[in-house]
């Protein structure tokens, strides 16, 4: 007698990890923009982009708490999944640059842990087929694939590094300073 077990789909499989993902990330999101559940607001947001060193912070304040509430709720619904899944990627990684790293790589001790699977999963959604469970193929749109994951990931990274960087005018103060 072989005993065997109904094989559930790759398609549930992966909605059921993005929709939480997505759900997760988009609650983040709601504590940087709305101040829920005892988060920031915006407006302290803002002053934690100031905090990281992001230049301009209140534009990188709104694009990253937006990035998260919006792309969270894209990522769970499955809407234009290479994209969002991309813009949350790089969201993660962020944070895992600007205020995890340091910390190691446990959770308990506000380490990479969380963030890092974060990014693992919406990079996984990412590159992979939309899946019969998303709004893009209920859309009908297009399955865009991993190219245009890498391809919104690359645009995010330039960004992010354009935003990084110590103005000139600060450089020189710093070296004089020096």
């Amino acid at each position: 007698m072989t005993f065997v077990t109904p094989v559930i789909s790759t398609d549930v499989a992966f909605a059921l990890v993005r929709v939480v993902v997505g759900l997760v990330v988009a609650a983040h999101g709601a504590q940087k923009v709305f101040g829920a559940w005892g988060g920031p607001g915006i407006e302290g947001w803002k002053a934690g982009m100031t905090r990281m060193g992001m230049r301009p912070p209140t534009f990188w304040g709104y694009v990253s708490a937006h990035t998260e509430l919006a792309g969270g709720i894209a990522l769970a619904l499955g809407l234009l999944i290479p994209v969002v899944a991309a813009l949350v990627t790089m969201q993660m990684a962020v944070a895992i640059q600007r205020a995890h790293w340091a910390k190691g790589f446990f959770n308990t001790k506000g380490g990479i842990e969380f963030p890092l699977t974060l990014a693992a999963v919406a990079a996984a959604n990412g590159i992979a087929e939309p899946g019969i469970y998303s709004l893009d193929r209920a859309l009908g749109l297009p399955a865009f694939g991993a190219g245009a994951y890498v391809v919104v990931l690359l645009v995010a990274w330039l960004a992010y590094f354009a935003g990084s960087r110590t103005p000139r005018a600060e450089q020189a103060s710093a070296t004089k300073a020096a």
